[in-house]
């Protein structure tokens, strides 16, 4: 009688035992969802995509001496999609930005849909230019193709033109450890450059190219850009 009360008793402490591990590894298994659906992103891949391009162009008109406010660059994807919803209105992300030491320098940067950008598509993005004639730059991000036609239209315009794909603003390569550190001249730097080298001044912005590696020495270069 001892023995079988000695063994039901040692049944009841390993089901015990087993049912105690089995509660412990669903609280791991719970726990471990819990952490990995932090990570999880419930929204939509393209308000992302505006997201980080909207990051990749300020963080790059800054690096151009444009004012930038720093609660723009430093707004989470969170915060953009309270702002903006899943179902972004392009209209809502265009913004204009001026240069830090020359206020007549001004550049606007606006968004394009996912159709073709053609002709007409260039005339509605004319229309809402405000203030023309103190802009210097247009930034036109796109996610669709761009006709000729629409290209020639562009270049219409009485200022200058970029045109980016919105998939190579997703990631700004600047900050990349690899990549050479680019710094753009300001008028009085490539007045004094340009002295020094005895070369003649044309329209356009200077570059300077800072290489640092293990196996090559330090050295810069300079870059025109128009």
């Amino acid at each position: 009688m001892e023995q079988n009360g000695a063994a039901e008793a040692a049944a009841k402490t390993n089901g015990g035992s087993r049912g105690e591990a089995r509660s412990a590894a669903v609280f791991q298994m719970d726990g471990l969802r819990n952490c990995l659906s932090s990570y999880h992103d419930d929204g939509s891949a393209e308000t992302h995509r505006y997201f980080l391009a909207r990051r990749t162009v300020l963080e790059m008109l800054k690096d151009r001496g444009y004012y930038v406010p720093e609660s723009d660059l430093s707004v989470s994807l969170q915060e953009f999609r309270a702002i903006h919803a899943q179902n972004i209105d392009i209209d809502r992300l265009k913004f204009s930005a001026t240069h830090l030491t020359d206020p007549s320098k001004r550049t606007m940067v606006i968004f394009g849909g996912t159709g073709v950008i053609k002709v007409n598509t260039v005339r509605l993005i004319s229309a809402q230019i405000v203030n023309r004639d103190s802009l210097t730059g247009l930034i036109l991000i796109l996610q669709g193709q761009i006709t000729k036609q629409a290209e020639k239209a562009l270049r219409l315009f009485k200022f200058n033109v970029e045109i980016f794909q919105i998939t190579d603003l997703l990631v700004n390569i600047t900050k990349h450890v690899l990549k050479p550190r680019h710094q753009i001249l300001t008028s009085q730097e490539k007045k004094k450059l340009l002295k020094e080298y005895n070369i003649e001044d044309k329209q356009g912005q200077v570059v300077k190219v800072t290489y640092t590696g293990d196996i090559t020495e330090s050295h810069v270069t300079y870059r025109c850009v128009w």
